[in-house]
């Protein structure tokens, strides 16, 4: 491998870590049209190990805006990357694919008690894998498919005041 293969390597991996990390940034702040943006046209992603939908990307944009409204608090955590990218006889492809481990504590909205004050809200998390496949194009890594692999969830904390 040529050094400027390895170069363009080493960017390669940067740019993949870069659209996963926007990922994760974009469900937690809630902008949707920059979760779009990360994928290809015809990009896909799998909710529903998770209790979701797939389809379309921009389908499950609408979908996670309304989903992610009962957590006005989102911290979602992304660990634990392997990446693989296409290999083409020593030089780099077009094709990656990344397996990574999540962990996503949200707070879920604040609900009222019997009394009408304010309950605490709890908290929820759950943790598992994604699967994503990107495709360099023309402005950059994209995402062509993520798909969620829920391993566990946890609800905490209680609807009582404290």
């Amino acid at each position: 491998m040529t050094q400027r293969v390895a170069l363009a390597t080493v960017m390669d991996q940067l740019s993949i870590d870069a659209v996963i990390t926007g990922y994760a940034v974009a469900v937690d702040d809630g902008t949707w049209q920059d979760y779009r943006d990360l994928f290809t046209p015809d990009g896909r992603a799998d909710y529903r190990s998770a209790g979701g939908i797939e389809g379309p990307a921009a389908e499950v944009a609408q979908w996670l805006a309304e989903a992610m409204r009962l957590f006005p608090v989102r911290q979602h955590l992304i660990v634990n990357r392997r990446l693989d990218l296409q290999d083409l006889g020593g030089y780099p492809g077009d094709r990656a694919d990344v397996r990574a481990d999540y962990l996503n504590p949200m707070r879920l909205e604040s609900a009222q008690n019997g009394s009408g004050t304010e309950a605490t809200a709890p908290n929820f998390a759950s943790g598992g894998r994604y699967t994503f496949g990107l495709l360099r194009t023309e402005i950059g890594w994209r995402i062509r498919t993520v798909t969620v692999h829920e391993k566990w969830r946890s609800l905490s904390g209680s609807l009582a005041p404290s």
